[in-house]
This record gives C-alpha cells, sequence and structure tokens, in this order.
C-alpha cells in the first residue's frame, strides 16, 4: 500500500475528495447538476417533506419494506417520461448498470463493450460472468464482428453520451448491427437524460428507441435531476425479470424516500418546464466555441459534457486548480479514470449558466492554460 501510495503521489493520481460548503463563491462546473434543479424549491421541499414523512431511510430491501408509494410513483412517471413500458428504481446509477448487465448476461452470453464506457459498466460486465470483448471506442464495424461471432447470444454495451469527452454513440447504426445478428442494445443513458430528445426524455427517445422489444437503458437521478439513485429502462418483461433476479435490486436497501421525492420532483419540473433541456445544449455549445476561439482545444459536446485533453496529469491537476484559485470549478480526470498521458479537464454545463458567464468561464480556461496544451 505504500509503494502504491507513493507512486500515486509521484504521479499526481492521489485524490483527495475536497470539501464542499453548503455555500461558497464558486462557479461549479465539476458537477452534473445540468439543469440546476439540485436546488430548485420544489425539489429540496418535497425532499424535505418526504423525510419527515416516511424518515431518513428506506428501511429495508425493496421486496421487504423499502418499496414506498413515492418509488412506485416515480418508476410509473419515469417511465411515461422516457416513453419505455417499465421502469425500475436503485439505490444509484451504479447499482442499477450492475443489476442490468448482472441480471440480462451470463455464463452463455457474449458482452461486447466499448472501451469507453463508464467503470460501472466494466464492473457489471465482470460480475455477469459472460464472455467480454472490448472494442475501440464508437467501432459499430468491429463491435458486429465481435457480434456476428455468437448469433443471438450477444449484447452491446455502450453509454449513450460518454462521461469524459461528451461524445455521443450512433445508437441507430448500433442497433441495426444488433438486430442483424440477433443481439439486444444495452445503453448507459445517465449523461442522456434531461439532456436529449424532445423535453429531456433522453437517448431512447432521442433516437426512436421508446419501444424497441430489444433496448435497455439506464438512467441516473443524481445528473439532471440532481437527486440521487438510478433506474433501468425497458420492456416490462425485461423490468420484471430484472426485479426478480437482479442482485443489486434484491439484496440492497431501497433508495432512501427524500431522494425519491426529489427526483420525483425534479422529473415534474422538467416535464412542466422542457426549455431547460434545450438551454444546457445551447451552454455547452457556447461554452465550446469560446473556448476553441480562445485556442482551447476542446472535444465538441454532444450533450452537456465538455473534455479538454491536459496530457499528464501533474499538468491538470494543476491547471484545475488555478482554475478553481480563480472561482472556477472544473473536473480532473486522471488515470485510472482515462488512460496513461491523456489527463483532461471535463466541463458540465448548466442550464442557468447566464451568458456572461460562458465567456468568464471561457477567458479563465484560456488564461491558465498550459503552454503544452495551447501548443
Amino acid at each position: 500500500m505504500d509503494r502504491e501510495a507513493e507512486h500515486r503521489e509521484a504521479e499526481g493520481l492521489t485524490r483527495r475528495p475536497p470539501v464542499r460548503p453548503a455555500e461558497e463563491d464558486v462557479l461549479d462546473l465539476a458537477g452534473n447538476d445540468y439543469l440546476g434543479l439540485a436546488n430548485h424549491r420544489a425539489v429540496t421541499d418535497a425532499a424535505a417533506s418526504a423525510a419527515r414523512r416516511w424518515g431518513a431511510g428506506a428501511g429495508g430491501s425493496r421486496l421487504v419494506t423499502g418499496t414506498t408509494e413515492l418509488h412506485t410513483e416515480l418508476e410509473d412517471e419515469l417511465a411515461e417520461f422516457c416513453g419505455t413500458e417499465s421502469a425500475l428504481v436503485f439505490s444509484s446509477g451504479y447499482t442499477a448498470n450492475l443489476a442490468m448487465l448482472t441480471a440480462l448476461a451470463g455464463r452463455n452470453s457474449l458482452l461486447v463493450s466499448d472501451s469507453h464506457n463508464h467503470a460501472s459498466l466494466i464492473d457489471g460486465c465482470r460480475l455477469s460472468r459472460a464472455e467480454v470483448r472490448v472494442v475501440a471506442h464508437l467501432d459499430t464495424r468491429a463491435a458486429e464482428a465481435e457480434l456476428a461471432e455468437r448469433p443471438h447470444e450477444g449484447l452491446l454495451l455502450t453509454e449513450s453520451v460518454f462521461s469524459v469527452d461528451g461524445d455521443t454513440a450512433p445508437l441507430r447504426e448500433a442497433l441495426r448491427v444488433c438486430r442483424a445478428n440477433g443481439a439486444a442494445l444495452l445503453v448507459d443513458d445517465a449523461h442522456g437524460l434531461g439532456v436529449l430528445g424532445d423535453g429531456g426524455a433522453g437517448a431512447l427517445t432521442a433516437f426512436d428507441m421508446r419501444t424497441a422489444p430489444d433496448v435497455v437503458a439506464t438512467v441516473t437521478l443524481s445528473k439532471a435531476l440532481g437527486a440521487q439513485g438510478g433506474a433501468v429502462l425497458g420492456p416490462r418483461r425485461v423490468i420484471e425479470h430484472l426485479r426478480q433476479s437482479a442482485r443489486t435490486f434484491v439484496f440492497d436497501t431501497g433508495l432512501a424516500p427524500a431522494a425519491a421525492a426529489g427526483a420525483l420532483a425534479a422529473l415534474r419540473v422538467l416535464w412542466g418546464d422542457p426549455r431547460r433541456c434545450s438551454r444546457v445544449r445551447e451552454v455547452a455549445e457556447g461554452l465550446y466555441r469560446e473556448l476553441v476561439r480562445r485556442g482551447v482545444p476542446a472535444t465538441r459536446p454532444g450533450a452537456a459534457v465538455l473534455g479538454i485533453p491536459a496530457g499528464e496529469a501533474n499538468t491538470a491537476v494543476r491547471w484545475a486548480a488555478e482554475c478553481l484559485r480563480r472561482g472556477v470549478r472544473v473536473g480532473c480526470f486522471r488515470p485510472p479514470s482515462v488512460p496513461d498521458g491523456s489527463a483532461r479537464l471535463r466541463l458540465t454545463a448548466r442550464a442557468d449558466l447566464p451568458p456572461g458567464r460562458i465567456t468568464e468561464v471561457a477567458a479563465v480556461l484560456a488564461a491558465t492554460a498550459p503552454e503544452e496544451v495551447l501548443g
């Protein structure tokens, strides 16, 4: 452990969770509160009321005492909002991904996974005991070749919007590849819900897959909805299968009622104000244009996330620290979250960011950028 700690410190890989006060004079572009709903009065009031009525915790697993009326309301409205037959709520997006993969794949399955998939998807692949083949990022031809070797036994696994650089997957082509080989498509829509599709209904709406019998998606309640938890969305019989067999549903304590109520309230706010969805995309595009204009090599956002290559981990750490010193908090991604030598800063657009502050953020990033980044 000591040797690993010394190596991490020398390479700029030591992580120290920043302790955030309730109020601070910092513009936060590192978190995932895309739509500005985490502190929306309707959301916080709903969470507080639920805690007083139902208690601080769910009190047990979902199949014992952990399912409240709030959980079923949230599941029903999530499914309606996203246009799927059914939904199942979990304590986090991580456990939702583990459930989807371990319950839908097994020893006789082939999982074909994008090389940029999130750690929760990677862990789910490992726990599934399926054969796993990793293909190059967004390479549907490679995925098709792998699926063709095991017709009717494959599942193609991808994020809709990738969490580091914010690029989007070619989901229509992915579904075509799946159907040509009798495979299912599994989509992590954590960064798509609230941002993609009409009114923010997510990737399945954006790519017209809401009622597809061979597509299953996961979402988080902790990003665009500003609360906590996760869910699996898809055909009713798939969701019932998860309810009976997914270990992270059967054996995990249910999502706290306050989080369920907060997510439900946020969903209703979004439903009544779809402009938030288009606004966050406008902000993301505005940030991209302003950064590129100043010579900062940002990736073009497919939704709300922008990545900025920074090279070595120590360079990214220093750059992020200097941005924070100037009042802008950005994400700092280092190995093992990204490959060695490809550290980057990550910005997440916010629907409540005024136009003037877009220019301010870009100016701070450009003024603090290391010479090797600007070239």
